[in-house]
């Protein structure tokens, strides 16, 4: 990837990144490490993460790391997570990673503090309160109403007033809040405390390492069609509604074919698609490594997920839409979980439901086999997925708000 230096810019920032997932976790892998290794080339990263202790007796693996931090020039520094009893655990991290990340910032002369979710959030927003620093709110969802809409915290529960009114104090004191939808931005516009209030939004979707998940050729043999459905099938999926779906494609299409790639759920997804009514003789179920998904997606003629439409996932984008648009295979989705019915309607690469119901699924499948059958369908999936989920796309969007911040102090 060229450095936007190579684009004549020469502002260079000092950089603080705080995330409390951490390094050692695979989310942390993709969603935080790839991009600040890219930003690292023309910015001055120190890293703060906090791991959890399992993960850091994996001496072999802190090592592969660290080395890859030392090499990009980014500096690590790993916290240990708590995570019982919840909110005292939240609060000693808080604390201590208060602490470390203060004299992290006055040693290298932090200019701004680039926070990842919300209890980072509160030791970014006292570092702007003490020491005047730019502060990046990077909120990755409404992560109080995740936690009631998943049904871990009450409606009105204590819990969920106290962190409502963090939530607001982190909007209030941003420089720059980032959000992974443009209907998150859309929603926090109609907060009372923000309607009159000249808030930064900048909204950069979660990436997709586009040299992993890579187009194949297409799928469609004289065996038939294949559906295919990759990942989690609980928490926030509707499987009981993917099943429902499923079956009407199997009456559609008689030589249709479901393929699910799951690495523990199987049991269930057998149940759920059998309550279905689902013909199991047409499914095939298999696990595989994060490396190996993207040849098992080739298999796919196109893929599909449904996910429960609740406040929260306003401002949710699944990691496994980007994955599936890099590999040229459109999707078959619902409405009502951030921007991916905008994305698969502009780009002509998916359909997208408002109702679970047969009429709605029908319509949909046919357009779905519609699309399969556009010999343009694979490039216009992959333009999508380099436009709005490339690891480059996020990398430059972060990087403009870096130097924007940097032009500004």
């Amino acid at each position: 990837m060229a450095s936007v230096a190579d684009r004549g810019q020469s502002v260079r920032s000092r950089v603080l990144y705080i995330s409390y997932t951490g390094l050692l976790q695979p989310l942390g892998q993709s969603q935080v490490l790839q991009y600040l290794l890219a930003l690292a080339t023309d910015h001055d990263i120190s890293l703060i993460t906090y791991e959890r202790p399992e993960d850091l007796r994996d001496k072999a693996q802190v090592a592969v790391l660290q080395r890859q931090c030392d090499e990009a020039g980014l500096r690590w520094t790993r916290l240990r997570y708590h995570k019982s009893p919840s909110i005292p655990a939240s609060l000693y991290d808080i604390a201590v990673g208060t602490m470390v990340s203060l004299w992290i910032a006055a040693a290298r002369r932090i200019g701004i503090v680039h926070t990842r979710s919300y209890v980072p959030g509160v030791i970014g927003l006292l570092h702007k309160t003490l020491a005047g620093r730019k502060f990046i709110f990077d909120m990755r969802g409404f992560w109080p109403d995740e936690r009631v809409d998943g049904g871990i915290w009450p409606a009105g529960s204590p819990q969920y007033r106290v962190t409502k009114a963090l939530e607001k104090q982190l909007l209030l004191g941003a420089d720059v809040v980032v959000s992974l939808t443009r209907m998150g931005v859309e929603e926090m516009k109609q907060f009372d405390y923000l309607k009159d209030r000249p808030v930064r939004y900048e909204v950069i979707p979660t990436c997709t390492n586009m040299e992993v998940f890579r187009p194949a050729p297409a799928a469609s043999t004289a065996d038939g069609f294949t559906l295919g459905y990759v990942g989690s099938a609980g928490v926030w999926y509707m499987f009981p509604e993917t099943a429902a779906c499923i079956r009407i494609l199997f009456d559609m299409r008689p030589d249709a074919r479901l393929l699910v790639i799951n690495r523990s759920e199987h049991d269930y997804i057998r149940k759920t698609l059998e309550a279905a009514g689902v013909d199991m003789s047409r499914v095939e179920m298999r696990a595989a490594r994060y490396d190996e998904v993207a040849a098992q997606i080739a298999r796919m003629d196109a893929a599909i997920f449904f996910i429960k439409p609740v406040f929260s996932k306003r401002a949710s984008c699944p990691t496994k839409l980007g994955e599936l648009l890099a590999c040229g295979r459109p999707v078959l989705t619902n409405r009502g979980v951030g921007d991916v019915d905008v994305y698969l309607a502009q780009g002509r690469a998916g359909a997208a439901i408002s109702a679970f119901n047969e009429a709605a699924y029908a319509q949909a499948l046919t357009e779905l086999v519609a699309l399969v059958k556009d010999p343009d369908v694979a490039a216009r999936c992959l333009q999508l997925a380099r436009d709005e989920f490339s690891l480059e796309s996020g990398v430059r969007r972060y990087d403009a708000i870096y130097r924007s911040l940097e032009q500004a102090t």
